[in-house]
């Protein structure tokens, strides 16, 4: 009795997730799929369209314009939000004295919630008296126009998701690279390896996995960004920010086009499920 109790209470808790899981993951995901074949303004019955919807997607002046931006974000975000964490959990994990300090300082801006840590960068790229251009200014060099320009406004968001970010993924790697037995090292060490030859031949194979996993992570997360262009740039200057969720938004709540928003979400989830199945498969690989 008292097992059956046991369990009973275990698939409790079970069932509440699976339920939460499938009213705001499944469900969506489900009534998405149906909508990209509908056309609908969700007030009166839909109407069957077939691959209709995915047309008008396609023929959308700034479709090659999102995808183009959103892999540019991606590729950016990778050089910067994925090297980056590593490096300072490598710094970290040196580090003997004040870590949990620092610990709890580079996590901080994750516990900011998002809209905060973007309106506090709006002002550090506001072109007069934001910080950054303060900063250049102390060293005698030119302000920039960080949003307002469209080679320099891609960065930026990048820049503002590393910051949000990076607390998350650095704490992952810290405690990937705790878990590298020191025995490891202290071999490397009596072969006369120096700290760049112990990072390429001890930390980076014991900590394959994980940065596969956060590979993975990175691209799923980055190509959905939308916060970021929302809030600071509206897709602009010129278009240098629309991505494919932020074209998902307008398409959806600026002219009503739920069906050929849907048809953009499934293109998105399609690739990405593309390169999860890839991911997975080297991942697979590796293990075996």
């Amino acid at each position: 009795m008292q097992i059956l109790r046991r369990n009973l209470t275990a698939y409790g808790f079970l069932c509440a997730a699976l339920f939460c899981f499938t009213v705001f993951a499944w469900y969506p995901m489900v009534r998405e799929f149906i909508l990209s074949f509908q056309k609908t303004d969700l007030l009166n019955e839909p109407i069957w369209v077939g691959l209709q919807n995915f047309e008008t997607a396609l023929l959308d002046p700034a479709f090659g314009e999102a995808w183009l931006n959103t892999l540019k974000f991606t590729l950016l975000a990778l050089l910067c939000g994925y090297a980056v964490p590593f490096v300072v959990a490598l710094v970290l994990n040196e580090l003997r004295h004040a870590r949990a300090y620092l610990r709890f300082v580079v996590y901080l801006p994750v516990m900011l919630p998002p809209i905060v840590a973007v309106l506090l960068f709006r002002w550090f790229y506001d072109p007069g008296p934001g910080l950054f251009n303060q900063v250049l200014d102390f060293f005698g060099l030119p302000g920039l126009a960080w949003l307002d320009s469209s080679s320099t406004a891609l960065i930026s968001l990048v820049i503002v998701s590393t910051w949000m970010n990076m607390g998350s993924a650095t704490l992952i790697y810290l405690a990937a690279l705790q878990n590298i037995p020191p025995e490891l090292y202290e071999a490397a060490e009596l072969d006369g390896a120096g700290i760049w030859k112990r990072i390429r031949h001890v930390t980076i194979p014991q900590t394959r996995l994980i940065l596969l996993l956060m590979l993975m992570l990175q691209i799923v997360a980055t190509m959905q960004v939308f916060i970021e262009p929302y809030m600071l740039t509206g897709g602009g200057p010129e278009n240098a920010t629309v991505t494919v969720a932020y074209l998902m938004f307008q398409n959806a709540f600026t002219l009503q086009d739920y069906g050929s928003a849907g048809a953009l979400g499934m293109m998105l989830m399609l690739v990405l499920l593309v390169f999860a199945a890839f991911q997975l498969r080297l991942t697979r690989e590796d293990k075996a």
